[in-house]
């Protein structure tokens, strides 16, 4: 006897009986059935929206253990009290993206909002008898294509004149602070062997992967700190990977009426569900939120005070959540710290308070004070002694101090094995002997960790302009360090 599945009922056939094709094809009927039976059995067409629905609670807020914060997502809403909006924030959306596009069946405006359709279903119906909407066609699955009235395009200009947003509906602050509760670092405890995955692809010596274990675990903050070109940045980006894979976040956060984006392209990497969106997903997922990668979010010189603030979009009375949010339960990496356009000790003002309570607060453009998950490893990558660069109150909130050394002469030989494998050109130990000896041994060279990699494109540059073999040989070595160290 087969197993029942979500969309199908037990049957004593066998499954080698039903060919594939025939099974996924009855699976796919079933399932639209399903939708269309809890659509028409949810919400009649003359059905209006209850006044006081039932609070659907959060499912973080029934999460007690890290195990089981661990398998948190974010269920989809029974209601729009239980999603935390009114109808009206609702209509708003709906209208203004009919104003943008003249035209949109109920599913699509529900995809547009990512609401479930049986929300919207009754609130559209409602829009029309209030003579906001018009139908102007059918569409599939008792479904139809609605269009602007003239009220209804008065009121979505005017509501577009105050806010252009018409993107996924906003998702509460409070259930934003519950979900970084929910996935925070603070429940993730990297091993060494996490730790060896994370840098499986660079060649790290396992002393300063056992400095690294700790502060990591930490979840607060580390200073790396040491020369330049021995792989602060690249350490400092691969640590996210040492902890859980993915997160979830609001693609806009919705806070006293005013709509912040949270999903920033730029910085996250979405990752969706294989398979999610289909008929035959039967997740409850909100689709309001959106899975990512865990962010390692990378600032350097550009780094100002506004980036730290939320800013807001005088055009499109948008506002964009800073940077340290957009980094909640992930890495922020601080690269070249103490070149910023601020100085240290105007970042050290703004940060100790959220170092040490692990919160933030920011004002909003109406003047509202709001307080905010700070939850994040922050990494100060720089070239320079940390304590040249802050006082002592800063660098007691910063517990490990971490510097990255330069490499030995093994290592060092060993990087011209992998980037010479890596750039396509055949390794010769003679031709390296002679590169540590003349241009480093002879002259007290220090090593760094990126010059395989750049002398070794110098030689691959090199050879392709004079149209001669890609080898390691003397000359293109005393080609690459003159160009590479001339004024070094």
């Amino acid at each position: 006897m087969q197993p029942a599945s979500p969309g199908n009922p037990p049957t004593d056939q066998p499954a080698s009986a039903t060919p594939m094709g025939a099974k996924r094809l009855d699976e796919l009927l079933n399932r639209i059935q399903k939708l269309t039976n809890e659509e028409a059995s949810s919400h009649p067409a003359d059905a209006r929206p209850p006044a006081t629905p039932a609070a659907q609670p959060l499912p973080a807020a029934m999460l007690d253990t890290p195990s089981q914060r661990a398998a948190w997502y974010p269920a989809e809403p029974t209601s729009f009290r239980a999603a935390g909006l009114s109808e009206s924030e609702v209509e708003h959306l709906i209208l203004k993206y009919l104003n943008a596009r003249a035209e949109a069946s109920g599913r699509d405006l529900a995809e547009q909002v990512r609401l479930p359709f049986r929300l919207i279903d009754p609130l559209l119906q409602s829009m029309k008898d209030e003579q906001m909407l018009a139908h102007k066609g059918a569409a599939m699955m008792n479904d139809y294509v609605f269009t602007l009235s003239g009220v209804g395009r008065d009121r979505a200009k005017k509501l577009a004149d105050h806010c252009t947003y018409y993107g996924a509906a906003p998702v509460p602050l409070k259930d934003y602070i519950a979900s970084v509760s929910a996935q925070t670092i603070s429940d993730q405890h990297p091993t060494e062997v996490d730790l060896q995955r994370a840098f499986q692809d660079l060649l790290i010596d396992e002393r300063m992967l056992m400095r690294l274990g700790p502060a990591i675990n930490s979840g607060r903050g580390l200073f790396l700190f040491g020369a330049p070109g021995n792989g602060k940045t690249s350490i400092a980006e691969r640590v996210t990977k040492a902890f859980g894979e993915h997160i979830w976040i609001p693609r806009a956060l919705g806070v006293d009426g005013e709509i912040m984006r949270l999903f920033d392209p730029s910085m996250h990497e979405e990752a969706p569900i294989e398979g999610s969106g289909g008929l035959l997903d039967d997740r409850k997922l909100d689709h309001r939120w959106v899975r990512i990668k865990r962010p390692t979010i990378v600032v350097g010189g550009e780094l100002t005070m506004d980036s730290l603030e939320v800013t807001l979009n005088t055009v499109t009375n948008v506002s964009e959540a800073p940077v340290q949010m957009k980094s909640n339960c992930g890495t922020l990496v601080i690269d070249d710290f103490g070149r910023q356009r601020m100085t240290t000790d105007e970042l050290l003002n703004r940060w100790i308070v959220p170092l040490e309570k692990r919160y933030d607060f920011l004002n909003l453009s109406s003047g509202k004070k709001i307080q905010v998950p700070f939850d994040q490893l922050i990494i100060f990558s720089t070239n320079l002694e940390p304590r040249d660069l802050v006082d002592d109150a800063f660098l007691r909130r910063i517990p490990y101090k971490i510097e990255v050394i330069d490499p030995s002469e093994a290592a060092f030989r060993k990087l011209l094995v992998i980037m010479a494998k890596k750039l396509g050109i055949t390794y010769d130990q003679t031709a390296v002997d002679y590169l540590v000896e003349k241009h480093y041994k002879s002259v007290n060279r220090p090593y760094r960790a990126c010059q395989p990699r750049d002398l070794l494109q110098q030689v691959v540059n090199y050879c392709r302009y004079t149209k001669r073999p890609i080898v390691m040989s003397r000359e293109n070595f005393d080609f690459a360090v003159e160009n590479y160290f001339a004024v070094m």
